[in-house]
């Protein structure tokens, strides 16, 4: 671990930082930004490699839990200089750019262990908090991971990585085209289901125990007619209440809990099924 000062906005490496942190998280050097020591211990805890620790002077004690390693370079920033610099609006005088996790397509396709994986496909989503609460949430139900088609909001904006509360550490994100995306999912099985306020089937209809990809439409327009028009069919969650509509992130949790329960009970049925017949 090396240790510098740093007393100057002009800095490089604070200019990074500022960088990483405007350009939706990532800067150009491929680092992302991360704000708080509970975030930092997150991403450490997730095996990603802390390229550079930003601290306040009078705050190096938040260093001790995370234990830098030797290729960490950490810099010691006046306090006023490194809030000034970070975007929350009342900051934890401690970032860093780390390396972000390298996912592909194989990630979400073959990892999962019962070979029915359960994707999310997030169709111009816009609002970062939607973004990261449903990271948290796929992680939670056991989702394979997420696919993020154009337009929507980066998982490395500020909100969506403190919304995610370090799931965007742990569950695998492709960023496709809505064509490569079909074509994956297609080709490895996996049927696509919308989810819709009308004309679709109540969730607790469908078989979602099998390899499914749920897509979540724009926090205002829902999913788009390009995209409809390629999906196997769509799902719908029943409000018996005067709500027309839910919060894109809330509707995706309750998907995704629908779907973790019929996993389940599919799971017990057949170890049930087995223990019989051994």
């Amino acid at each position: 671990m090396s240790v510098r000062i740093v007393q100057s906005k002009q800095n490089e490496r604070l200019k990074e930082l500022r960088r990483a942190l405007r350009d939706d998280g990532t800067g150009a050097s491929g680092l992302v930004a991360i704000e708080g020591p509970n975030l930092l211990a997150e991403a450490q805890r997730a095996g990603l490699a802390l390229v550079r620790v930003f601290v306040a002077q009078e705050s190096t004690h938040l260093l001790d839990p995370l234990s830098p390693g030797p290729k960490t370079e950490v810099l010691l920033v006046p306090r006023d200089l490194l809030c000034s610099t970070l975007a929350t609006e009342t900051p934890q005088p401690i970032a860093a750019l780390v390396e972000p996790p390298a996912w592909a397509w194989e990630n979400l396709l073959c990892s999962h262990p019962s070979n029915a994986p359960l994707l999310l496909v997030l169709c111009g989503l816009q609002d970062p908090g939607n973004v990261g609460t449903i990271l948290r949430s796929a992680e939670a139900f056991g989702s394979a991971g997420v696919v993020a088609l154009p337009g929507t909001a980066s998982v490395w904006n500020q909100k969506a990585v403190r919304a995610s509360a370090g799931s965007v550490f742990r569950v695998p994100v492709v960023r496709a085209s809505l064509d490569e995306c079909f074509s994956r999912v297609q080709r490895a099985g996996v049927k696509a289901w919308a989810a819709a306020v009308r004309n679709a089937k109540p969730v607790a209809d469908v078989a979602l125990d099998r390899p499914v990809a749920l897509l979540i439409g724009n926090e205002g327009n829902g999913v788009p007619a390009e995209v409809m028009a390629k999906v196997d069919g769509a799902i719908t969650i029943p409000c018996p209440g005067p709500v027309e509509s839910l919060n894109a992130a809330v509707a995706t949790s309750i998907l995704l809990y629908e779907a973790a329960r019929q996993r389940a009970e599919a799971a017990q049925a057949s170890h049930k099924s087995r223990a019989s017949r051994g």
